[in-house]
């Protein structure tokens, strides 16, 4: 059993990776429904929650029904990543974990997110005062290293299991790799092997299919993976991995039926959570994704997107023919 602190979270599991735009609440419930493991909101600036800016307070909503879940921040000043942690704690997740690892060109000009890689003492420093501010588990969510020339996550693993962080995500690239080419599990297995680490790794990046999952398990030894862009419009995802794990076969791809439930239950969660007008606006990113791949599906998208009442996005969300190919 994999443990995070004291906190239980499967013999192998997965994790729905902390995706800006992406990862918040409504989004998440479709995902445990349909088997992750470990749940991350999306990353929060430290600055903002200090400053007590909406946008980042709001993205501290955590439901119950989701545990486990972690509030992620991110921030390269320690006396506002020890201040948020604070407030992280009061909200009572059940982790809070720092983020390493965002590319982003904003973020990282901030000194923050990826940008720490290229000063490990800083990192030190900034998870040192995390770890002394909480109650809570604190884990880690970082990549290889800035770039190919200064691949540091050998040292960057052992420096923070030793300040005290419970668990590391690794993705496999660098940060000048942003999401191009291919991630490089057999530097997260090196951290995985090294006898000096006893914290669990969990694995990230370029995990699309069942079968590659397998493989990152069986061949890396990590113990769990994180998953992000395959579970965009694909909640199922999680499940159709787990199946394939205890079968060797593929769960049956959901049906026109399920993707229309599915859809139509992460509009209204995200209508509930944002309230109905910005509910339906932040929803039209996701329909391309949850029907991608139908054949004629191009009027039947213009709608959804267009449409600015939910009965006539519903109604039209249950038209969709089963008959619909991929």
């Amino acid at each position: 059993m994999v443990k995070i602190g004291d906190i239980e979270i499967g013999e192998f599991p997965l994790l729905l990776a902390p995706m800006e735009d992406v990862s918040d609440p409504p989004f998440r419930y479709v995902c445990k429904q349909n088997g992750a493991d470990l749940m991350y909101t999306e990353f929060i600036s430290s600055e903002g929650l200090i400053r007590d800016a909406m946008k980042s307070r709001q993205k501290l909503d955590i439901f119950d029904y989701e545990r486990p879940i972690g509030i992620q921040i991110f921030g390269g000043d320690e006396e506002a990543m020890a201040l948020s942690a604070k407030i992280v704690d009061a909200c009572k997740p059940d982790i809070l974990d720092i983020n390493f690892g965002c590319p982003v060109k904003k973020v990282v000009c901030k000194g923050a997110g990826a940008g720490v890689l290229k000063d490990i003492k800083l990192m030190e420093r900034l998870t040192t005062a995390v770890v002394k501010s909480t109650s809570l588990p604190v884990t880690v969510k970082t990549r290889l290293g800035w770039d190919e020339k200064s691949i540091n996550i050998l040292e960057v693993a052992e420096r923070m299991q030793d300040v005290g962080v419970k668990a590391l995500s690794i993705h496999g690239r660098t940060r000048s790799q942003l999401y191009k080419g291919h991630a490089d599990w057999t530097l997260i297995a090196k951290v995985k092997d090294n006898p000096r680490i006893k914290i669990p790794i969990f694995g990230n990046g370029d995990v699309d299919s069942p079968e590659k999952a397998k493989e990152m398990k069986d061949r890396y030894g990590v113990d769990g993976i994180m998953i992000g862009r395959a579970a965009i419009g694909n909640p199922w995802f999680f499940n159709e991995v787990k199946h394939f794990f205890k079968t060797g076969e593929h769960l049956a791809p959901p049906s026109i039926r399920q993707r229309v439930e599915v859809c139509k239950t992460h509009l209204l969660k995200s209508m509930e959570w944002k309230g109905e007008r910005l509910g339906i606006i932040e929803m039209r990113r996701h329909y391309t994704n949850y029907f991608k791949g139908l054949d004629h599906f191009k009027e039947t998208r213009l709608k959804l997107v267009t449409f600015d009442h939910k009965e006539e996005i519903i109604e039209t969300l249950l038209n969709i023919p089963d008959k619909y190919t991929y």
